[in-house]
């Protein structure tokens, strides 16, 4: 997945991949999902199981660069900006893959054997490195939000799934999803299946984190709920306190819909650079995690 170019506004590429992994896959799971996208859903897509309580949120686009005018590039979303970074795309005269320049006064442009068609989207270029603790790669955020959906799709039985778009840009789609699942499923919980950061308070192998804030505020009696749940359990756990960062569950908090929200997500170091980096046992953490949120909750 983290080879497949989805930045926020294009993330066709990724719905139509986890289409078809969905429609390969779902006859080995336990609770047939109803699967709903298309009109109405732009490039989303939204999975029902049984009768959901609780909704999973997992967005599905990156950051990026758009091409300007000659070689310039425009940021999608928040990128890490260095002279070097390997970029992909394509256009009408092919395949590029260019370099990244940044200049005393952080202009951004590519260099490339050609002028790059003007409004074409790069990504980076991604290089898949594994050892027997990590994984490295572009776009473990959100690659990995969206795994750890898929694999709790495995057992679910009574949830909703909700693959989202646009949140590296600030949201776009969240708004008619939260509409949806509220006023058709009644559903009023939801947690945020993204990637956080490592910090000084959050390492690496420590445990999937609970986030008790970010630049968003979620209602302390809802997260003190999944705390005491996950404490319960005697699984490993972190718990997260930050001033800036958002994600899908910023929008929902700005909904007009009584939706409870929290965040819940492996820590990563490198954010939003071609080299981020997540430990193994924070990625099997979160999926038990939320295999015992979505039965519990």
């Amino acid at each position: 997945m983290c080879g497949i170019q989805a930045p926020s506004g294009h993330e066709v590429g990724m719905t139509q991949f986890l289409l078809n992994y969905i429609n390969s896959q779902k006859t080995n799971w336990k609770v047939q999902p109803q699967i709903i996208y298309g009109e109405g859903f732009q490039d989303c897509i939204v999975l029902v199981f049984g009768k959901p309580k609780t909704a999973i949120y997992a967005h599905i686009d990156s950051i990026g660069y758009t091409v300007r005018y000659h070689n310039q590039l425009v940021k999608i979303g928040g990128p890490k900006c260095e002279n070097g970074f390997k970029l992909i795309g394509n256009d009408s005269k092919g395949e590029i893959i260019c370099e990244l320049k940044v200049d005393e006064d952080d202009n951004l442009t590519y260099d490339f054997n050609r002028e790059i068609e003007r409004g074409t989207m790069l990504t980076f270029l991604p290089e898949w490195i594994e050892d027997d603790n990590f994984v490295q790669c572009c776009y473990m955020d959100n690659r990995l939000g969206v795994f750890n959906a898929l694999k709790v799709a495995e057992t679910l039985e009574n949830g909703m799934i909700c693959f989202s778009c646009w949140e590296e840009t600030g949201g776009g789609s969240v708004a008619y999803l939260a509409k949806f699942m509220y006023e058709k499923y009644q559903v009023v919980q939801a947690l945020i299946s993204d990637i956080t950061w490592v910090t000084e308070g959050v390492p690496h192998g420590k445990g999937c984190v609970i986030s008790m804030r970010d630049s968003g505020l979620p209602r302390r009696s809802y997260v003190n709920k999944i705390i005491n749940i996950v404490k319960e359990s005697g699984m490993p756990y972190q718990l997260e306190v930050e001033s800036s960062g958002g994600s899908d569950g910023n929008i929902l908090q700005k909904s007009a819909f009584p939706i409870d929200w929290c965040f819940v997500g492996a820590p990563e170091a490198d954010v939003h650079s071609p080299t981020e980096k997540v430990h193994k046992e924070d990625i099997k953490s979160m999926i038990e995690m939320y295999k015992l949120l979505m039965e519990k909750l």
